[in-house]
């Protein structure tokens, strides 16, 4: 148990200080997808949707860019939306890796 709340707490230190990345990345990828889903026609929400199935990489194929500007920047989203997910699961491991070495190797 003691493993979990060490993690829990290292997780939560190191997400405050990554915070203003992570923001900086949801604000590119959103400002992107706005700016597709106005040259698709979609709705806000629609390219909000779009844009964070792609930033994540599900990618449904719901909806998809069709100019190729758009697909462009489709791209963009997608790779900004690899170093979101990149930064996220790095604090991770990072927290599980200090929880472990500090709880688990003397046990």
């Amino acid at each position: 148990m003691e493993f979990a709340f060490a993690f829990l707490a290292l997780f939560i230190k190191a997400m405050v200080l990554v915070a203003p990345f992570l923001a900086g990345f949801l604000v590119v990828i959103v400002g992107l997808g706005q700016w597709v889903g106005r040259r698709e026609g979609w709705s806000r929400f629609d390219a909000f949707y779009w844009s964070m199935i792609t930033a994540l990489t599900v990618g449904y194929g719901d909806l998809r860019p069709s100019r190729r500007s758009t697909k462009f920047v489709a791209i963009l989203v997608a790779i900004v939306g690899i170093m979101f997910s990149g930064v996220f699961v790095a604090v991770t491991v990072t927290a599980a890796t200090e929880a472990f070495r500090t709880y688990m190797v003397g046990a």
